[in-house]
């Protein structure tokens, strides 16, 4: 096994990681390559096993083998050895299970049971459909599985309006605590997104100026070029404002926007968290109409290469009008915030892949230089999240020579060139957060619910005025309405993709 990481293991206990949807794509996408990491750089106990149930009847010898290709496929090559991979199959068990059946469960008990005597967390990870989760925790309780010991990790979108994911938080609710219940946002493991916190609270240079005297607006963007990538069943009954922006961006703008914890610690960062998304002023009618675009993507060229619309892809209405592109204009009421807008966009079939939090700074009051100097550009900080991760700051400087001439530069801070060490994936770090007990990085319940009850106005009020979506070309930022919000605004989005 690879020791190019510092040992981590004696953080967590010995653990049973029970992954229901185990030969999903999720899974085999995600989950089992970023333990394969955690079990490669000695983040995981030696004693910890990884149980994938699903309802495959298949063998543990062609579960491993599909998964062996699955981790080939996602984990880099440089980090795929024959011998980290046996090892980390000692830990993999398979069993052919209906989770949400009591009487199926029975197998699962027996091997979960043979712990050799050993204490055990046991995590159970559901990589299924949202509408499972109460039915699966119930089976699992009243299959005897659980204890005050055990956890629970589930996957977003809880739920697809208010009523249904207080639902969904009500019956997983009746059997673990709240205490109990990790909700994932991959978004919340990213390295950029840790780094905002230390951004923020760790340099008096920021803090003074984080507020609405000296900030002149936020920009939160989430663009990608890929479609819906198969997943069109899904999608088209949930859109780009359900999938994207109730839960990562409205995550990435609690971070943005918080006040200073009196602790760092989880429960003191999730209250802050859901003060932001309770001080979000409420859409609106006219405010729908005027500060939310909606869009849905047409043929185009994207990388040089013709791309077909979204009404071409698999498992899509041939009359859906479900957006696959959002911008709004949102504005959060508290004293920090007053008159500062927070413009959020995202959308599928873009021109580049980009995830991006911008920090605008405000004009100086008088250019004390004059315009032999050149113009004066504001400041700003652009914390980026993919595909590189980086922080960037514009600052004003002279240029070199014998004239005061000025220039915008950046102080470009890319981690992967500033740190010789591996930058952990998302889940990584989250499937090991788990295992610590550390919510921290997870959502409250009363923060997902406060997040429909800003989101489910604006769906309403898309329904009821029966707009089809704006038309963009894939490949384009979008369409044009989405300029005009901001451009209505005298402002302009920031595209600086190199």
């Amino acid at each position: 096994m690879s020791h190019s990481a510092s040992s981590a293991s004696h953080h967590s206990e010995p653990f049973d990681m029970v992954v229901v949807g185990g030969t999903g794509d999720l899974a085999h996408r995600k989950l089992l390559p970023a333990l394969y990491y955690l079990h490669r750089h000695d983040d995981l106990p030696e004693t910890g096993r990884i149980v994938a149930v699903a309802r495959e009847e298949t063998t543990r010898e062609q579960f491993l083998q599909d998964l062996e290709k699955s981790c080939r496929q996602h984990v880099s090559p440089g980090d795929f050895t024959a011998e980290d991979w046996s090892s980390f199959a000692e830990r993999l068990h398979y069993l052919a299970v209906d989770a949400a059946n009591i009487e199926s469960l029975g197998g699962l008990r027996t091997v979960l049971d043979d712990d050799g005597g050993t204490s055990r967390t046991r995590v159970f990870y559901l990589a299924t459909p949202p509408n499972l989760y109460g039915t699966i925790s119930r089976a699992i309780a009243e299959a005897g599985l659980i204890d005050d010991t055990s956890r629970i990790v589930l996957e977003k979108p809880i739920g697809h309006d208010l009523a249904s994911a207080s639902a969904i938080n009500t019956a997983v609710g009746e059997v673990f605590a709240e205490t109990q219940i990790y909700r994932i946002d991959h978004y919340l493991g990213k390295e950029t997104v840790q780094n905002l916190i230390s951004l923020r609270f760790a340099n008096a240079l920021f803090e003074p100026m984080w507020n609405s005297s000296h900030i002149d607006h936020v920009q939160i963007t989430v663009a990608e070029t890929l479609g819906v990538e198969g997943r069109g069943g899904y999608y088209d009954h949930a859109g780009a404002l359900r999938d994207m922006v109730q839960n990562h961006i409205l995550q990435l703008l609690c971070l943005t926007a918080m006040e200073p914890p009196s602790r760092l610690e989880q429960d003191f960062i999730r209250q802050e968290k859901i003060k932001v998304l309770r001080a979000l002023r409420p859409m609106s009618r006219d405010d729908i109409a005027h500060k939310t675009v909606r869009g849905q993507y047409r043929p185009g060229i994207i990388d040089g290469k013709s791309v077909g619309g979204y009404l071409e892809e698999e498992d899509i209405r041939p009359s859906s009008r479900t957006e696959t592109f959002v911008a709004l204009k949102a504005e959060v009421d508290n004293w920090r915030w007053a008159g500062v807008p927070f413009y959020l966009r995202t959308g599928k079939a873009m021109g580049h892949r980009v995830s991006e939090i911008v920090i605008q700074f405000k004009t100086l009051p008088h250019n004390l230089f004059g315009s032999p100097a050149g113009a004066l550009h504001d400041n700003r900080l652009v914390i980026r999240l993919q595909p590189d991760e980086s922080i960037k700051l514009a600052l004003m400087v002279k240029k070199p020579g014998v004239r005061l001439r000025l220039k915008r530069v950046h102080l470009n801070l890319n981690l992967a060139d500033t740190f010789d060490e591996r930058t952990p994936r998302a889940y990584e770090r989250l499937l090991l957060d788990v295992l610590r007990g550390n919510a921290t990085l997870f959502m409250h319940r009363d923060e997902v619910e406060a997040a429909w009850r800003w989101i489910e106005p604006i769906l309403d009020g898309w329904k009821e005025r029966g707009e089809a979506p704006r038309i963009y070309s894939a490949g384009s930022w979008g369409p044009a309405e989405a300029i005009t919000l901001v451009l209505r605004d005298e402002r302009n989005w920031y595209e600086q993709v190199v």
